[in-house]
């Protein structure tokens, strides 16, 4: 009964002590547990703030290619534009050049028109006086003259209209024919027949498309669409002479007329 008493405390001792073993076993794993962990997270943070890095470079080095194509793309687009101005100044210059070789062959022709006259009239007046009963005929410059000085002195249209009209059948290759192909559409604006001189015009534009009488056709075309009282198809000739013919006086003219129907 004694022994009993003695042992018991010593088993009792024996218990706890083997209680409290695994507790501190288990205190050291947890500890290691929060040690993984803790290292864990800054593993985790450390790839995430890598990641972040890594993207905002990426974005960064987008922008900055993407900044640099639109500034290339503008450029290239500024010189394409700059190459189509010169395009267009060079088309005008090309323009405006031949314009002025035709206006000075126009010049150089009637001056040979006129010394040849001055030589006919010389001739005939040679030819006179030695035979006087023979006449001169009428020469073809002398006819367009004669119709056109009608025409500008507003009389008698329908002759110069008549006049004009047979100088085309007799002389159609003549250098002349062009302006007495308009002439006879001022002759029958002159006459106030407006739809007549419409459709001369337009075939001074179709048939002498590269002659200086066709920016004069175009612009009297749009003046006799205003005198019949039709601003519209008045409005249409006006912009297709001024892109036609854009160093031109009769462009001038026309840009002058489209401010005051507006």
């Amino acid at each position: 009964m004694c022994i009993c008493k003695r042992v018991l405390p010593v088993l009792m001792l024996v218990a706890l002590l083997g209680g409290c073993v695994p507790s501190q076993r288990q205190l050291a794993m947890e500890r290691d547990m929060e040690e993984m962990k803790r290292r864990l997270a800054a593993s985790e943070r450390a790839v995430a703030s890598q990641q972040s890095q890594r993207t905002d470079e990426v974005r960064d080095r987008l922008e900055a290619l993407s900044r640099r194509q639109a500034e290339q793309q503008a450029g290239h687009d500024a010189l394409r534009l700059e190459l189509q101005t010169l395009h267009g100044r060079l088309a005008d210059l090309n323009r405006a050049d031949a314009e002025l070789r035709d206006e000075l062959s126009l010049v150089r022709d009637d001056l040979g028109l006129r010394i040849t006259a001055i030589e006919d009239r010389l001739d005939g007046s040679a030819a006179s006086r030695t035979t006087p009963s023979t006449a001169v005929a009428e020469s073809p410059e002398d006819l367009y003259r004669r119709a056109v000085t009608m025409i500008r002195n507003g009389e008698r249209f329908t002759e110069a209209r008549e006049l004009l009209q047979r100088f085309l059948q007799q002389h159609p290759r003549h250098s002349l024919s062009a302006n007495a192909s308009y002439w006879i559409g001022e002759a029958y604006h002159g006459d106030r027949k407006f739809e007549n001189a419409i459709l001369q015009f337009q075939d001074v534009i179709d048939q002498y498309s590269e002659h200086p009488k066709a920016a004069a056709a175009q612009l009297k075309q749009g003046i006799t669409f205003q005198a019949m009282g039709d601003p519209q198809s008045a409005r249409a000739v006006f912009n297709r002479l001024i892109e036609s013919f854009p160093l031109s006086s009769e462009a001038r003219e026309a840009k002058r007329r489209l401010d005051a129907l507006s």
